[in-house]
Parts: structure tokens; C-alpha cells; sequence
């Protein structure tokens, strides 16, 4: 049905989940430490991170990547000239991994910046109080809760994100949609491979939904739930 190209939108499928969960691992780091740095009483830091995601609202995802790619590429090796190195070829995957990480951290310092402060402050000096060190209260007491409330926002910066990876076939990744575009184009049936495309990316979002709605059930356990 696909004229042999099914092989060939699998393998882009899988690499386009590949860079999503590495992305998500990036920009994870990201937001923790811009959530954390929103937190602080650190006037520097709290200016720095309102810029950081000031700046990504702003800046579409595609001039985004782009300048990462290309302008970055250009900047590595100016200063690479200066040091005598040798041209450096930066890797698309390596790029858009590390770009679409960088939009979505700034999202989700928002959304850890509300989960942590939806966690009631004296649940925090309840286990100082009990002789927990600031890991232990982190670990055992804050941490759990602060995922329970980031879990609807991370699901929804999850499945944007999903979606965002196409951004990477405009840098030659060979992504699922890079593939579909070839597909496309050798046969001369755009509309065959681009439904087939949109059909997996809707079958990676509805069994993402499917995880996170599991996933707040289960931290919802022992939780009294409040009907208006």
C-alpha cells in the first residue's frame, strides 16, 4: 500500500521519537533549573530566567532551529579558526535535539514553577522539622507532589513537543517526515505518505494521553479529589 516505503517511515518514526525523548530530557534539565532559578531570592538569576523565557516566546521554532544550526555552526568554527582547528561539521541530531530541548525547557519552567509552588510550604518545614536534610525533603516529600501537579502540563509540553520534531527534516535529519516528503516525491502520491505520517503522530499522542492520564491515576492514590 505504501509502494514498499513502509520500512522507511518506520525507521524516520523511530528516530523522530528518539530525538522527542532526548529533547525532553534536555529541556527537563532546563526547566528545573529555570524553575529553580525563578524560585530564588537571586535577583540575577530570577532576571536571567524571566530573559530565557521571554526570548522563546518570542522566537518561532523554526528560526530557532535554524539559528542554532547554521548560525551556531558558523559562530563553532569562527572560533575554531582562532584555535587552528579543523572545520566542525555540526550533527543535525546532536542540533535538533539540544534546540527543540532549549524551546521546551523555557515551558516547562513554567509549568515546575507552579507544581512547586502548588506543594504547601509547611509540608516542606513539617520535614525539616522532623529531621529530614533539604535532599530527603526533596526526594520524599516535595518531589512527588510537585509531579502530580506539573503531570497535565507536562503532558501537554509532551505532546507539543512530539509534534515540534518535524522541525528537524528542514536541518537534512531523516526524520519521519523527511522520509515521507521522499516517499512522496518518488511516487507522486503527497497525500498517500503525509496521511500516513499524520497517522502515526496521532497514534504517538493518543497512547502518550493514554500513559499520562495512567500516570495521574496512580499519584492521584490517596489524594481526596474535590467536585465543584
Amino acid at each position: 500500500m505504501l509502494h514498499g516505503y513502509g520500512a522507511s517511515l518506520l525507521e524516520g518514526a523511530l528516530l523522530t521519537l528518539s530525538v522527542a525523548f532526548m529533547s525532553l530530557a534536555v529541556a527537563m534539565v532546563l526547566g528545573l533549573a529555570g524553575a529553580v532559578a525563578k524560585l530564588s531570592r537571586s535577583r540575577p538569576l530570577q532576571w536571567l530566567a524571566g530573559a530565557y523565557t521571554t526570548l522563546i516566546r518570542a522566537v518561532p521554532d523554526l528560526v530557532m532551529m535554524l539559528l542554532v544550526f547554521y548560525g551556531g555552526q558558523m559562530l563553532i568554527n569562527q572560533i575554531g579558526e582562532k584555535l587552528g582547528w579543523e572545520f566542525i561539521d555540526v550533527n543535525p541530531y546532536v542540533a535538533g535535539v539540544l534546540t527543540i530541548g532549549f524551546i521546551f525547557g523555557a515551558y516547562l519552567t513554567e509549568v515546575l514553577r507552579g507544581a512547586f509552588m502548588a506543594v504547601p510550604p509547611g509540608q516542606r518545614e513539617a520535614a525539616l522539622a522532623y529531621g529530614m536534610n533539604p535532599r530527603q525533603v526533596m526526594v520524599r516529600v516535595v518531589g512527588p507532589q510537585m509531579l502530580r501537579h506539573a503531570l497535565p502540563g507536562l503532558s501537554n509540553v509532551w505532546l507539543v513537543m512530539i509534534k515540534s520534531t518535524a522541525i528537524v527534516s528542514v536541518i537534512g535529519l531523516s526524520d519521519m517526515m523527511s522520509r515521507a516528503g521522499q516517499a512522496a516525491g518518488a511516487t507522486r502520491e503527497p497525500f498517500l505518505f503525509y496521511v500516513a505520517a499524520a497517522v502515526i503522530y496521532l497514534a504517538f499522542t493518543s497512547v502518550s494521553e493514554l500513559g499520562f492520564k495512567l500516570l495521574q491515576k496512580r499519584f492521584a492514590i490517596g489524594v481526596k479529589q474535590v467536585s465543584l
